[in-house]
């Protein structure tokens, strides 16, 4: 199975509060309890009687991005199940993303989860969201900024040791000579993927920027340096719909070199199984989003913060191609 670097003892401590709450007053009523619970969420029904509370998650995400609708649908089935009024907006435009915060508190939403791909444009208005008494969880990206922006908490993994995952994978391959494909320029965790990666990389390793909007550039930017560098052995791409396109560079360019992601979703995981790539990087976004509406209703509901301050890391697994097999059927429900 996925070799999970780091984050046990984390996401352990997630499941043993969770599941604490969920099993509240375990007597000769819990199994009945739990029966009940069980059969509201089969019928698309909430599984508490709190209040219905409104939060909102706002992303950095780009249209069409996979990876957050793999979060936004973690999200939604927590809001389902703890009678959550569950809003979702997005926008890759850091300046836009720190308006749609400031329409969600505008709105007075009871819980705020917000990304900081690119922290410095998103630190007043948490800030405003702070001071308004809406509690905060971060996700994804903003893992050193979160708790220094009065986050409650964050929910991700650490950019820089999933990196060095990478650079540890690519050794024991024995690969040689790396490129490491940046797909959005100024997302503090793409650099920090990069830097990792190169830190405990022994062979050496190149930052290849992208326009990450534009695939068909994408590909052939990619094709460009393969061709010019027959030396090059191995492609990171920093997301998953990215690594199709280091596939088709590959092969247009005549390259040997591997191709690896991070990310997962269900092309990564056929790419896997086909050998078409090496490895990829799973920080699990379902997680992420999960996560996030059950910690904002943790806390609205019994005033419980997780982790202390600390991220609760949601990866990095490495997976290989010995793993897909068990997770392609969960790829292609678009939860893994």
């Amino acid at each position: 199975m996925a070799r999970v670097r780091t984050g046990v003892r984390a996401m352990g401590a997630v499941l043993a509060v969770v599941l604490g709450a969920s099993l509240t007053g375990c007597s000769s009523t819990g199994g009945k309890r739990a029966e009940e619970r069980a059969a509201a969420a089969a019928e698309g029904r909430a599984a508490v009687n709190t209040p219905r509370w409104t939060f909102a998650m706002v992303t950095h995400s780009g249209d069409g991005d996979t990876f957050w609708d793999i979060v936004q649908k973690g999200a939604e089935q927590a809001a389902l199940k703890d009678n959550i009024n569950f809003l979702y907006s997005h926008n890759d435009e850091a300046n836009q993303q720190a308006q749609l915060v400031q329409t969600a508190i505008d709105k007075k939403v009871d819980g705020l989860i917000v990304s900081l791909a690119k922290p410095d444009a998103m630190k007043a208005v948490v800030a405003k969201a702070v001071k308004a008494g809406i509690p905060v969880v971060t996700v994804n990206s903003g893992s050193a900024e979160s708790k220094e922006f009065g986050a409650l908490t964050h929910i991700g993994q650490d950019e820089s040791i999933a990196g060095e995952a990478v650079g540890d994978e690519l050794n024991s391959r024995g690969r040689k000579k790396a490129l490491c494909v940046l797909h959005e320029q100024g997302n503090v965790g793409h650099e920090q993927r990069c830097a990792g990666a190169k830190k405990t990389f022994d062979g050496t390793m190149q930052n290849l920027y992208v326009d990450g909007t534009n695939m068909p550039d994408v590909t052939s930017s990619i094709e460009a340096k393969l061709q010019s560098d027959k030396s090059i052995d191995a492609v990171v791409t920093l997301g998953a719909p990215f690594a199709d396109a280091a596939v088709q560079a590959k092969q247009t360019a005549g390259s040997k070199a591997e191709i690896d992601t991070f990310d997962l979703n269900a092309k990564v995981a056929t790419g896997l199984q086909s050998d078409k790539l090496g490895f990829a990087v799973d920080q699990q976004p379902y997680l992420q989003g999960y996560q996030a509406v059950d910690l904002l209703w943790l806390y609205r509901y019994n005033r419980n913060v997780l982790g202390g301050g600390l991220p609760v890391l949601t990866g990095p697994q490495v997976i290989t191609k010995d793993d897909a097999d068990a997770l392609a059927d969960f790829t292609k429900r678009g939860t893994r």
